[in-house]
């Protein structure tokens, strides 16, 4: 009900600003016979076609914009990089392992810790690993109405979509409805997914562009039922690789009627009037382009684990013998006030920038009668204060964001990134960063209920803090990447999934490098991990090597070529390690000393491009049939078996 008044609310606004803001458009309604080929710079054709806003387009006006406002295009391109990204979650999950069914958590075979944000979250992270945050909602500027449908086949039964619509009103006001969603049954028992993700944005600017508005609702809500795994004596039948349970749903598991539902919603917007309008130049003498600025965020998260009854001792004793609804309910609510001004004296853009920031996290009553609770919510307010530097010196590009937040409460920390970007002349590009992090862990390390017993805590933790140091290269010839990280008071989930925070430093290196081979119509790809935990590996796991390697052909087919296709066999391969185990009540992933993962998998891919339209052909794990049955996600969860999945990915330009 909740996610149907945000999007009603939403379609209800732009209705209403588009009123006051919309103006008539002009030039040739009438579309030329050409293709529109719009792509990113690898495009090997650029079709041109007459359109309704300015008369002619090409791709580069097909324009999408990153919350940091970075520009990219919208690329209707086939690549070896669209095959990695055409998942549920559209991105490159290298460093991930998925669970069997699409939709699931993921464990992890890396750590990035290169942008770790400012303030603690809920927690109960193993749900929001398909969670739009703020940096991941894009906006758009298309000079007609633009829509994007991707489909792909669900595992069983089901099917994932994610659809993209945006228009111009005019030049200067654009609109975007994006929704994804994804039912899929899974082919073991209870592994049931139901997420869906509404983003409404929007961006707006006046004819001086002296007054700027963005924004965006999501809301965003993630049901899945809960297994717990396969039993002892499943999880023995299934590495037998007993004939009469190649049927996975016979397989029997810890939980029968377990769920768990987060659901989030925020509104977001920021806006700025400039109260000096110069030219933009690092050339003037005085200060340029001052402008003052607002930003206001308002996230509601809630996190509850369900069960009808229980009915087994999976979790230990219980306090009633009756249901359990363990729900955890976050808010935060953030307001920013800036100034930012252009002067040659800071080489570039300068924002300085103030917050006050209130949050709640808790329970509305004591769900077990047997804990020592004393709290039922962990409330306060705090004030930040701090800067953004952006500058270039001719090739080099600076950037600089920094905060603190004073006091004593559980928002208060500090936060350095900076960064410094050499580009030459296209050829290569160097980057150094370093991160500085000090902040409290998560909601649900602190204070969490349960009408099990061994779930009621109350802890008093330490800030984490957190120091990243990392170089890259992107060239023609290589790419890649070094990170090294330090962390204090790391914070963990133990073997009796309790939280705790090491008493020790974690030292965390990580390398990583790409390299392409491309030979007449074949192509190989490579990528490599190395990986060590110097100091902390007894709570901090990871794979000491990754590696993945794709085969591939590439070909235009038929006359006139009309289809591109794009044919090969992926092979990942990562060390074995004791991967952590996933705990569904607290849907985070804990350690475990019992069982090492580790293993080979191939995937077989044909995919093609048809004008606009990519067509994907997928068998997962094609080895599975006659391998040795050690795949797993996390120990008692199998990963998939040999699963053939089709998809496509097309786009309209009206």
């Amino acid at each position: 009900m909740m996610t149907k008044k945000i999007i009603f609310s939403f379609i209800a606004f732009i209705c209403v600003f588009s009123t006051f803001s919309q103006r008539a458009l002009s030039g040739n309604r009438e579309l030329s016979k050409e293709d529109i080929n719009l792509s990113n710079g690898d495009s090997t054709r650029t079709g041109m076609t007459k359109v309704i806003l300015s008369g002619e387009t090409k791709y580069t006006d097909y324009k999408i914009f990153s919350h940091k406002r970075d520009t990219s295009y919208i690329d209707t391109t086939l690549t070896l990089d669209k095959e990695y990204k055409f998942n549920f979650l559209r991105k490159d999950n290298f460093e991930l392992l998925a669970f069997h069914n699409q939709g699931q958590t993921f464990n992890n075979l890396g750590y990035s810790f290169d942008n770790v944000s400012r303030f603690p979250d809920i927690g109960f992270s193993a749900k929001q690993v398909s969670y739009f945050e703020i940096d991941d909602i894009k906006y758009y500027e298309v000079p007609t109405p633009t829509t994007e449908i991707l489909y792909r086949t669900g595992l069983q039964q089901g099917q994932a979509l994610d659809a993209l619509f945006t228009l111009n009103f005019s030049k200067r006001f654009n609109v975007s409805l994006s929704y994804k969603a994804i039912r899929s049954l899974g082919a073991y028992r209870r592994a049931l997914v139901s997420n869906g993700n509404f983003r409404g944005a929007f961006h707006y600017r006046t004819e001086n562009n002296r007054y700027e508005i963005r924004g965006h609702l999501a809301a965003q809500d993630f049901f899945h039922q809960e297994s717990g795994g396969l039993t002892d004596e499943s999880l023995q039948n299934f590495i037998d690789d007993d004939p009469d349970f190649t049927q996975r749903s016979r397989l029997d598991i810890n939980l029968e009627d377990a769920e768990s539902q987060f659901d989030a919603s925020r509104v977001y917007f920021e806006h700025s009037y400039k109260l000096l309008a110069k030219k933009d130049t690092l050339n003037d003498k005085d200060f340029s382009n001052l402008k003052i600025g607002h930003v206001f965020t308002s996230e509601n998260k809630s996190y509850s684990f369900n069960q009808n009854s229980i009915t087994t001792d999976f979790f230990g004793n219980a306090n009633s013998s009756g249901a359990t609804n363990n729900d955890a309910q976050h808010s935060i609510t953030n307001n920013e006030v800036n100034l930012e001004f252009n002067s040659k004296y800071v080489l570039g853009k300068f924002r300085a920038k103030a917050n006050l920031t209130s949050y709640s996290y808790g329970y509305d009553t004591i769900l077990n009668s047997n804990s020592n609770l004393n709290k039922l919510k962990l409330e306060g307010n705090a004030i930040s204060v701090g800067a953004d530097w952006n500058a270039k010196i001719k090739n080099f590009q600076l950037n600089a964001d920094a905060s603190l937040t004073p006091g004593s409460g559980r928002l208060s920390g500090n936060y350095l990134k900076g960064e410094a970007v050499y580009d030459k002349d296209s050829l290569f590009t160097i980057k150094g960063s370093l991160l500085i992090s000090s902040k409290s862990p998560n909601f649900n390390t602190l204070l969490h209920q349960s009408k099990y017993d061994d779930y009621n805590w109350q802890n008093d933790f330490s800030n984490i803090n957190t120091r990243d140091l990392g170089f890259s290269i992107a060239s023609k010839w290589i790419n890649a990447g070094l990170n090294f990280t330090n962390i204090d008071n790391y914070t963990y989930f133990d073997e009796n999934n309790l939280p705790q925070q090491f008493e020790n430093q974690i030292t965390y290196l990580k390398v990583k490098a790409n390299r392409e081979f491309k030979f007449w119509k074949f192509g190989l790809d490579n990528t490599v991990m190395y990986q060590n935990v110097s100091s902390g590996s007894s709570v901090f796991r990871v794979p000491e090597f990754v590696t993945r390697n794709t085969f591939y052909y590439t070909d235009e087919w038929f006359k006139g070529k009309p289809m591109l296709v794009n044919i090969g066999v992926t092979f990942k391969y990562f060390t074995k390690y004791n991967a952590n185990a996933y705990n569904p009540l607290l849907a985070e992933f804990k350690l475990q000393n019992t069982q090492e993962i580790g293993y080979p998998t191939f995937d077989v891919f044909f995919n093609a491009r048809v004008r606009r339209t990519r067509l994907y052909l997928k068998v997962d794990n094609v080895t599975s049939s006659f391998s040795e049955k050690n795949y797993f996600s996390a120990p008692n969860y199998p990963y998939r078996d040999f699963t053939v999945r089709f998809g496509l990915v097309w786009n309209w330009f009206i």
